[in-house]
């Protein structure tokens, strides 16, 4: 699967020329990495497809834990990828995808998008990268959660005044601050290194 390189999302840190089409992530293709960019183009651990292929098929490719089947394969946000060492996805305040190494990391971070009623009482936890989790405890629509590898949460973050959080999306993406106060659909946040409050939408924030 590809796109047109001058329609890929302006958070990959690719060059705009060069090659018409590059590789296309198989879901949420304007807020994720494939795997292949990821490895070759931002980590350069790898110079061309089929490097990235031999490291898939000798299973040095996890992400969150789990082995890597295809370049295609999107990594969003606070995902783990593990290619002999962690990497966490990150955003760049110049809204450009990065990413972070981190050391023996056992869980990653979740965003509460949404919630469902399943059979038995049980909820379903929809997440913002795509996945979800069942869960008893009382967790909120824009909560945080860490999840070890299993999908088992080892630990909640509500979002609440005073909370550090980071932008998600939107002018400020990719910026950190603290949480003041949530308004209806808005929060105010105080951003690191800028002057007053901003409202920012709650979807686009995640508490840490």
């Amino acid at each position: 699967m590809h796109l047109k390189r001058n329609e890929a999302s302006t958070k990959l840190p690719i060059t705009r020329k060069g090659t018409t089409y590059v590789v296309r992530a198989v879901s949420n293709v304007n807020n994720s990495v494939p795997v292949l960019i990821a490895l070759r183009d931002i980590l350069k651990l790898a110079k061309t497809s089929r490097e990235v292929k031999a490291m898939m098929h000798s299973g040095l490719l996890k992400l969150n834990g789990r082995k890597i089947k295809s370049q295609n394969e999107s990594i969003q946000l606070f995902n783990i990828l593990e290619a002999g060492k962690h990497y966490q996805l990150s955003l760049l305040p110049t809204k450009k995808f990065t990413f972070e190494e981190i050391k023996n990391p056992s869980s990653r971070l979740v965003k509460v998008t949404g919630k469902k009623l399943l059979s038995g009482n049980k909820i379903q936890l929809n997440l913002h990268d795509g996945s979800n989790t069942i869960s008893k405890e009382k967790i909120s629509i824009n909560d945080t959660l860490h999840l070890d590898f299993s999908g088992k949460i080892t630990s909640h973050i509500q979002f609440e005044k005073a909370k550090d959080v980071f932008i998600l999306s939107g002018k400020y993406a990719g910026l950190k601050g603290t949480l003041h106060s949530v308004i209806n659909g808005n929060a105010k946040i105080k951003l690191k290194n800028i002057e007053g409050e901003r409202e920012i939408p709650r979807s686009h924030i995640i508490a840490l």
